[in-house]
């Protein structure tokens, strides 16, 4: 490897994506009106430039390194695949339904991309579900070839392996009914991209949902779950062809995705987590203390662990691992919490790279995105937690960084909010780390703040570009986003503090963090309002009602108002009996700690922002808690956007929630 690297930040795009914009621009729909709050001259950035989706998400190489696909978004809302080569030269444009959104894309052989895609479709007597599919798209000719579109089940765009030695037949797994039956188990197939021909390599087989393959494309084994109980059982079979055979029965945690990595031969990858000395866990309960995660080769006959690959420190969780493009070999691991590099790589070489991009950028942080199959050109991620970056290519033969992208042309270079990690003690001494912005320009000293609880719970914020974050902090607010516990990222003591505690000490911890910021000069007590969405909605929406007095005001943007069917309205749905395990080790009594049980408490104005395609959380828990209030004479708004999902994943959708915010903000809670 080299020893130095050359780093081209030049202004502007690369010649390839300077065509890939005009020529993608010229065949998009007409752009969307900005929004009424945009300003102009020295201010901040307008709504609409926060709002905008990234230019380009989800970018791959081809495996020769030579060509780019990626999810882009053309006059910063439509969202088109585009092919393009990074020297000058053709580049195609996937024209999709206008009714689908594209989940992700992958490359079999250096001319077929394939994207799975899934739309909102009737499913049942009134329901909505996604069903999602695969399309393969041939760069060389603009060609679409459907894979797996003549089977009748929900979900066929289970992608479990792809070939990398220029062979077109991948795996797919595939339901072919909706009804509970022996179609109703999804197969698997073996699928040319090129024609859409399939056979069938396994059969579905009764309880099984996930099938796993090995590097070479032989499926190793099979999770079969029990309805009644929430248990998964492990099955394998040694060589194709062979049968499966059950390998031992375990709690639905332990096996959940990413935790079993890859299996070959008799061995598999596991994350697991391990005593002082080393032994894997045995499944006992535990408060966590004294163990740490580790990544495991072990014997798949009888559990013993082979190779420790990689341990992590105590308090920092694996959070998931690194695969090469292809998905066959792990490359590295993710780490959550406080650790000091968010990725770790196992590969020395890939390691020393990372070292050398980071030295080389100024304080700013690389992040190696997509790999050719050699390892010799890449897509590399420059940014910051305060911008969202640029998108580069490096080709180790000359070793220089070639600028592809502007993630975001309005924000980036534009004054942001200084983001950091800080640390706050709990009312029962608990170290809680909290994400911090700062609004551009202005003193640190008794300012109008949000708290913005994550959703989840079982997620963790990070020092990572945040566009609400950006924007709340940019009209002038301290943002404050509290990883209470029971958050992933810091360990299993971490993770089951916030056990039996969901409206309890974990709403504490919220409200810890604002006496912290107070008593630190930081933040104006008097001042604060509560935002969150999803589970964070809950949070603002309980904080409202149980602890009135403390909040001026109170934002729930897709979040649930009455705890009951595993929190959400899809509890009835298959396998509901494992989130209800988990949920009800959250808490004791859902409706003792359910906010729409509680709307007399409420004093300060509440705004609901909700989606009417939210899958997740249905928007009838917005709707509900609207009624009520109204009907109790509080003070209320519903913001209902008939197009938007649990992601808020279209720029007018983010518009629209970013302006409703900076309104009620403005009215309720002026930052002057």
């Amino acid at each position: 490897m080299r020893k130095s690297l050359k780093v081209l930040l030049a202004a502007g795009v690369c010649l390839a994506a300077s065509q890939t914009i005009a020529t993608a621009q010229a065949n998009a729909a007409p752009d969307a009106p900005v929004a009424a709050t945009s300003q102009a001259g020295s201010g901040p950035p307008s709504v609409a430039a926060y709002a905008q989706l990234p230019f380009v998400e989800g970018a791959k190489l081809s495996p020769d390194g030579l060509w780019i696909a990626g999810m882009f978004a053309i006059g910063g809302s439509q969202r088109v695949v585009i092919v393009s080569p990074f020297e000058p030269g053709s580049m195609r444009q996937a024209v999709l339904p206008d009714d689908t959104e594209i989940s992700s894309l992958g490359w079999v052989g250096n001319e077929n991309v394939v994207i799975r895609l899934r739309a909102i479709r009737p499913f049942g007597a009134g329901e909505r579900a996604y069903v999602s599919r695969v399309v393969a798209f041939n760069r060389a000719n603009g060609k679409f070839t459907k894979l797996l579109w003549d089977i009748g089940g929900q979900d066929a765009s289970d992608i479990l392996w792809v070939p990398t030695d220029g062979s077109t037949k991948m795996l797919i797994a595939g339901q072919n009914s909706i009804y509970l039956g022996k179609d109703f188990w999804p197969a698997v197939y073996s699928v040319d991209v090129t024609t859409g021909r399939k056979t069938t390599d396994l059969a579905g087989r009764t309880d099984v949902m996930d099938w796993i393959a090995d590097p070479a494309g032989v499926v190793r084994m099979a999770i079969s779950i029990d309805r009644e109980r929430g248990t998964r059982t492990l099955l394998h079979r040694p060589k194709k062809g062979a049968s499966f055979d059950r390998l031992g029965r375990a709690a639905f945690e332990d096996l959940e995705v990413p935790y079993l990595i890859r299996a070959a031969e008799g061995k598999a990858l596991v994350i697991r987590t391990i005593g002082a000395e080393g032994d894997a866990k045995s499944g006992e309960k535990s408060d966590g203390k004294g163990k740490r995660d580790a990544l495991l080769e072990i014997d798949l006959a009888s559990g013993a662990t082979l190779q420790s690959v990689y341990e992590a420190a105590e308090g920092i969780e694996i959070d998931g691992v690194r695969y090469d493009d292809a998905g066959n070999e792990v490359l590295g691991v993710y780490l959550g919490g406080r650790s000091s590099e968010p990725l770790h790589w196992l590969d020395p070489s890939l390691d020393e790279l990372q070292k050398a991009f980071e030295k080389s950028l100024n304080g700013r942080r690389a992040r190696i995105v997509s790999l050719s199959t050699d390892r010799q050109r890449m897509l590399v991620r420059v940014d910051k937690a305060n911008e969202a970056g640029r998108l580069y290519y490096f080709d180790q033969a000359d070793g220089s960084l070639r600028l592809f992208a502007n993630l975001n042309s309005e924000t980036n270079g534009k004054p942001a909010g200084k983001v950091e990690a800080l640390t706050y003690k709990a009312r029962d001494g608990l170290e809680i780390e909290a994400i911090v912005t700062t609004p551009p320009g202005r003193e640190v000293k008794a300012l109008p703040v949000v708290v913005m609880p994550h959703g989840g719970p079982w997620a963790h914020d990070t020092l990572d570009w945040d566009y609400w974050a950006q924007f709340i902090a940019s009209r002038g607010y301290l943002v404050i986003q509290p990883n209470f516990r029971g958050s992933t990222g810091y360990g299993e003591a971490f993770l089951k503090k916030g056990e039996g505690q969901l409206g309890f000490a974990m709403q504490d911890d919220v409200n810890d963090a604002l006496d912290w910021a107070v008593k630190r000069g930081m933040a104006d007590g008097k001042r604060a309002c509560i935002v969150g969405a999803s589970y964070g909605g809950y949070v603002a929406m309980w904080g409202a009602s149980r602890d009135a007095a403390l909040w001026r005001c109170s934002v729930s943007i897709a979040g649930v108002a009455n705890l009951r069917r595993e929190v959400n309205d899809f509890g009835g749905a298959l396998y509901s009996k494992r989130y209800k395990e988990q949920w009800t080790a959250m808490t004791p009594d859902f409706q003792a700690v359910s906010p729409i049980n509680f709307i007399d408490r409420i004093k300060a104005p509440m705004l609901l922002v909700h989606g009417k395609k939210d899958l997740t959380v249905d928007h009838a828990q917005s709707q509900s808690m609207f009624n009520r209030m109204k009907d109790a004479g509080k003070d209320v708004e519903l913001v209902s956007l008939p197009q938007a999902d649990h992601s808020f994943s279209r720029t007018a959708d983010r518009e629209a929630l970013l302006g409703a915010l900076e309104g009620f903000l403005r009215k309720h809670n002026p930052a002057d």
